[in-house]
């Protein structure tokens, strides 16, 4: 039922996105709005990063196998870095030609263009809200790079309303240069969409790279560990981002006369209380080091 939930969201973002591609070129073309015709142009391209993270999804959720001994959660993580180099290509492309409309004569704005981006940022802001509470929902890093994916929507129809309605308002009262507010929006959503792109494409390759979560979870896992009475000494707690789940190694230090039954049951409970703790985790590795009365305690946080 909660997968069900990913792909009906999933689905939506990519229909909604064709319908929206479609809306954008044509009224783009047929009003000569530069910053409607890169927007539509970049949802095109969103429809091609929704159909990814479609397929990201359903390969995620397939159950660990003998070549993926630990589940194939960077499935998703991988079309979050496609949808950032998408989104990367889109910026790009929509600043190129923002600034090149600047060198050419301004064309006259149209009210069904702006419209069009009015209807474009009701919509993407409805869909950016509703996939994203889906993907926190579950833990779907291909879902959550779909939500911002709509956000960078969001910000690119805002400067189209903005450009279209500054060269629309030109046509009333005399505003100086407001005949480009156009394509200068489209330069103001270029930057956005970039600085979005920059920030996904960070948080999976950090991710791709093993790299540790953020030092306040782990001294969580460290605080919920400390409270196994059998635990003597903390030698390492380490813990990454596998997708949608989170993997933990845990080193300790348990008294070196307890039994080999004993140890185990050590173990099992720590990574009860661990998975308690915290729903994301999947899998706890718990390595057991023989402790001595005389020796130091040494708690190491990677």
């Amino acid at each position: 039922m909660e997968h069900r939930q990913s792909l009906v969201a999933a689905w939506v973002s990519v229909i909604s996105n064709l319908f929206l591609t479609i809306i954008k070129i044509v009224t783009g073309v047929v009003f000569k709005s530069q910053v409607l015709l890169a927007d539509g142009i970049h949802n095109a391209a969103d429809v091609v990063a929704s159909v990814v993270s479609l397929g990201s999804m359903k390969i995620s959720n397939q159950p660990a196998d003998e070549d993926h001994p630990y589940g194939h959660g960077k499935a998703e993580v991988l079309s979050s870095a496609f949808v950032a180099i998408i989104l990367l290509g889109a910026a790009i492309y929509i600043g190129y030609e923002s600034i090149k409309a600047l060198f050419e004569p301004a064309s006259e704005a149209h009210w069904i263009a702006f419209f069009a981006a009015v209807i474009s940022v009701i919509w993407k802001s409805t869909l950016y809200v509703y996939t994203m509470r889906v993907a926190k929902k579950q833990r779907s890093k291909g879902l959550m790079a779909t939500a911002y994916d709509h956000l960078a929507d969001v910000y690119a129809s805002l400067a189209a309303v903005l450009g279209i309605g500054v060269a629309l308002l030109n046509q009333y009262i005399t505003i100086p240069y407001a005949q480009y507010g156009d394509p200068v929006a489209g330069i103001v959503v270029a930057i956005l969409i970039l600085k979005l792109a920059i920030n996904m494409m960070k948080e999976s390759i950090d991710i791709l790279m093993e790299a540790s979560l953020p030092m306040e979870r782990n001294h969580q896992y460290l605080e919920t560990i400390q409270c196994n009475p059998h635990v003597k000494r903390i030698d390492s707690v380490r813990a990454r981002n596998h997708g949608h789940y989170v993997l933990v190694d845990v080193r300790v230090g348990v008294p070196a006369d307890l039994t080999i039954q004993q140890g185990h049951d050590v173990c099992r409970e720590i990574k009860k209380s661990i998975r308690d703790m915290d729903e994301e985790v999947t899998e706890v590795l718990v390595h057991l080091n023989p402790w001595y009365p005389s020796e130091k305690e040494v708690t190491t946080v990677h």
